[in-house]
């Protein structure tokens, strides 16, 4: 499937049709700070700004044509939408950069497309971008005033510095006619995280991204947006979830909010905005799930209440019913609904797998239909997704209609189509082009034949729909000739409630796996008081009785998961700094740097064998 409706098969016409649909609805929505109104600019207004924007970068010397790529490193804002669509009016390609890519990967970025031009939020970006630029930069338009001086820096450097504003004010004294693009033409290029490496660039052209949302709203039916939905915006419009997500809104004339650009501040946006349709990812529904189990494991009625509330709804879901006015949710879940605004009626889940039992409670609780959704920014991000009124958790349901899926073979890790078993490839309308400017790592990942080989390994359910059941990569082997999948086993540990982070690690002459954990401080620091052991984090972290109940706790866990004995880590470091994107041991999309954990740790790692021998 390429396309929903016959007029809309790119991004510059989805634009268009929800121009149409909404009959000059609301379109985008921001707030000046919490306890602030939301302000809404129309779509009139926002299509009549992009139009103006992209003729006024025309007017400044850049090339109509999808060989002219334009940066923009902000945070998601009505002004990021408008960006993205000025440039589609001339066909240009985006280039979104991101905070938590760090100075080096932006340079690279900056250097390998050549940009001349980035839209930049603040003085704090134009700084950083500042620190070393490539030669080609030429131009940053400030979506806020900027100060003097990163003027002056700016100017040293030959760099100009614009207005946004200012840039809409050309192109609206200007006769420059739009230039629309055409499907096959390039939209963006998404620089993915490596865990690895070096960002890569990835190739994604009008026809991929309608191509995918057409087949997320033909699967969500009856419960895909609509204009009147109001969605709020918070996950990174740099990556494709968020994308994807606000391009269903746009295409149907619906309305979608910006967050005020603090995480702090979530909640206060949620209740201001009161989104219909908000697109989410497991960390932050683990908060909610650990906050709400927190607060009724405090009293006994409580928790016997909400028992209860979870059993009557778990019921209701089995039976296809979706509501928020029971009982139960008057008296126990009403708290949770309103804390996201109260109207809540379509939650989608991506990113990361979601624990089974936490997608259950977000279900009851939420009272609102949450679809999950399995993809890679090289399949635009969604390639399969879960029907609505699907209840049973711990799968991605059916490939959407835009690709196929097949499942290869691979035998080092005794997996096998044969058993409905492999590694997910994925083919069709959706996949990517390729990685920009790297042939080699284009074939690594995309075959002759145009299938994605994703590097996950899916198992087929008896329904139809895929589990996604372990890695392909970071694989090692043991001395005794097993293998070792790392990913999997943390994912099992990370359950535990002490533990917060983890990375298993083994080597091919040893025989047995270790660990670093990261303790969660509040249920360690819980612990140490109800034992009477006193004492700071890092005073807890060197205790022996603390590391024992860390490795029991995360063994029996182990045990119940069905590791096998030589899956399970013999000894354990407790270390009490978290790993971050800032200390270099987690990419921006917070999974773990390998190579650099196993550097950072390795004299740890090499007590803890020491250990076992």
């Amino acid at each position: 499937m390429k396309y929903l409706y016959e007029d809309t098969r790119t991004l510059y016409e989805v634009f268009r049709r929800g121009v149409r649909e909404s009959n000059n609805g609301p379109c985008l929505g921001w707030r000046d700070g919490p306890n602030r109104p939301y302000q809404w600019l129309h779509y009139n207004e926002a299509l009549l700004r992009a139009r103006n924007f992209g003729a006024g970068l025309v007017v400044l010397g850049l090339e109509p044509g999808p060989k002219t790529y334009v940066g923009i490193y902000s945070q998601n804002c009505p002004e990021w939408i408008l960006t993205e669509q000025g440039l589609y009016c001339q066909s240009m390609v985006i280039v979104p950069l991101y905070d938590t890519l760090g100075p080096e990967a932006c340079n690279f970025i900056l250097s390998t497309t050549a940009l001349t031009t980035v839209i930049c939020q603040d003085d704090r970006k134009m700084a950083q971008l500042l620190q070393s630029p490539p030669k080609s930069l030429r131009l940053f338009i400030a979506i806020h005033e900027p100060d003097r001086d990163v003027r002056i820096r700016a100017q040293k450097l030959g760099i100009t510095i614009k207005r946004f504003d200012e840039i809409e004010a050309l192109g609206a004294s200007s006769k420059i006619k739009e230039r629309p693009p055409k499907p096959e033409e390039l939209s963006c290029v998404n620089f993915t995280s490596g865990t690895t490496g070096m960002p890569k660039g990835v190739m994604l052209t009008h026809e991929n991204v309608v191509a995918a949302v057409s087949a997320t709203l033909l699967q969500l039916a009856e419960h895909k947006p609509h204009k009147s939905d109001v969605m709020l915006s918070f996950l990174p419009l740099a990556h494709m979830l968020e994308r994807c997500c606000e391009v269903a809104v746009y295409i149907a004339g619906g309305a979608v909010g910006f967050y005020g650009g603090d995480i702090k501040n979530l909640a206060d946006d949620y209740k201001a905005l009161r989104p219909t349709i908000t697109p989410s990812v497991p960390r932050l529904l683990n908060r909610i799930y650990d906050k709400v189990t927190g607060e009724v494991n405090n009293s006994y009625i409580k928790k016997f209440l909400f028992k209860m509330a979870l059993a009557s709804k778990r019921k209701e879901l089995e039976r296809g019913i979706t509501r928020r006015n029971s009982m139960w949710d008057k008296l126990v879940f009403k708290k949770v609904q309103d804390g996201m605004g109260g109207r809540l009626r379509l939650l989608v889940v991506g990113s990361a797998p979601l624990a089974g039992n936490v997608l259950t409670f977000i279900r009851c609780a939420l009272g609102c239909v949450v679809v999950e959704g399995y993809g890679q920014t090289e399949s635009v991000a969604p390639a399969t997704l879960t029907v609505q009124g699907e209840y049973r958790p711990e799968h991605v349901g059916p490939p959407l209609a835009s690709n196929a899926i097949k499942l290869v073979d691979v035998p080092d890790m005794d997996y096998f189509s044969s058993k409905n078993q492999g590694e997910v490839c994925i083919k069709g309308a959706s996949v990517f082009q390729g990685y920009f400017k790297d042939p080699e790592k284009t074939k690594q990942a995309k075959d002759s034949q145009g299938w994605l080989h994703t590097g996950d390994i899916g198992e087929w359910l008896p329904t139809g729909t895929l589990k996604i059941i372990d890695r392909k990569k970071h694989i090692f082997k043991l001395s005794q000739g097993e293998y070792i999948a790392p990913e999997k086993i943390e994912n099992i540990y990370v359950r535990s409630q002490y533990v917060a982070q983890v990375f298993v690690h083994g080597e091919s002459l040893k025989s047995s796996v270790v660990a670093v954990i990261v303790p969660d401080v509040d249920y360690l620091k819980a612990w140490a008081r109800a034992n009477g052991i006193p004492g700071t984090l890092s005073v807890l972290c060197a205790d022996p009785d603390v590391n024992t109940l860390i490795l029991d706790d995360i063994n029996n866990l182990g045990k119940e998961a069905g590791l096998k004995s030589f899956e399970q880590v013999k000894e354990i470091y407790l270390h009490p700094d978290p790993f971050s994107v800032q200390n270099g041991l987690l990419t921006p999309t917070l999974k773990s740097k390998r190579p650099q954990l196993r550097k950072y740790f390795m004299p740890q790692l090499d007590d803890l064998y020491d250990k076992l021998h």
